[in-house]
This record gives structure tokens, sequence and C-alpha cells, in this order.
């Protein structure tokens, strides 16, 4: 259940209305959001996958 979680953030993009929120809250451009939301979720996923893995260890 941890790893679908974390993978359902990588590569979020303009479907996502965190996305319009960070857009609006910031004053951002769709480009410059594009890049900053899409790049920030997609490491925010990777870390949270690698940290399940590590996890799984122990457990």
């Amino acid at each position: 259940a941890l790893a679908t979680g974390a993978g359902s953030l990588i590569l979020s993009h303009v479907n996502d209305s965190g996305f319009w929120m960070i857009k609006e809250y910031f004053g951002m451009t769709v480009k410059e959001t594009l890049l900053t939301w899409t790049a920030m979720e997609t490491i925010l996923s990777v870390v949270a996958l690698g940290l399940i893995s590590i996890l799984n260890i122990f457990v």
C-alpha cells in the first residue's frame, strides 16, 4: 500500500488539483509550475520508494 501511494505521485502534471493550487498561490506560469511541481513530485516519489525499500528489509 505504501509503494502504491508513493508511485501515484510520480510525474504529476496539469490534471492534479495540487498543480493548480501551487500555480495560483505562487503566481507561476504553467510552464514554471510544470517544471517545478513535476520535478518535486517525482523526487518525492523516488525518495519515498527508497525509504519503503529500506523499511521492507526490517519489516
